[in-house]
């Protein structure tokens, strides 16, 4: 892992497929993540609309780069300076499935936004997924 990189892996107790449909609508993404129009296409731009920050407008522009069910999801995420590439990847382990998240390509201008994501991205796994996937149950 480098300064231009968060990395993020939890193990689920659900098997990949489970963990996989929060990935793959608008509805589970809206449900543990952002409002969003997200398409499960590749190619297709979609944006999430979270709250406005100094210096960001509270969208993130996206394209799906990658969708390969249940492996392999990856977007563009733009917004405000960030312009860096979210890739989860799923695999099976032996409780369920081993969930890995990089957010890659941040640069020396933004280290502030880079920290205020890692520690979203520590939040909205361990706490909101886990909760959207026990809900699903």
């Amino acid at each position: 892992m480098s300064l231009s990189e968060i990395v993020r892996e939890v193990d689920l107790p659900h098997p990949p497929d489970q963990v996989w449909r929060t990935f793959a609508s608008q509805e589970e993404l809206a449900a543990w993540l952002m409002p969003n129009d997200f398409t499960p296409e590749v190619g297709e731009k979609f944006n999430f609309h979270t709250d406005p920050a100094p210096g960001f407008d509270g969208i993130v522009h996206c394209e799906v780069l990658e969708f390969d069910p249940p492996r392999l999801w990856q977007v563009s995420w733009v917004a405000g300076k960030v312009d860096t590439v979210l890739t989860i990847t799923l695999a099976p382990s032996p409780g369920g499935t081993r969930l890995r998240l990089s957010h890659a390509g941040f640069g020396a201008g933004t280290m502030l936004p880079r920290v205020i994501l890692g520690m979203g991205w520590t939040r909205l796994l361990r706490r909101k997924l886990a909760d959207r996937l026990k809900e699903e149950g």
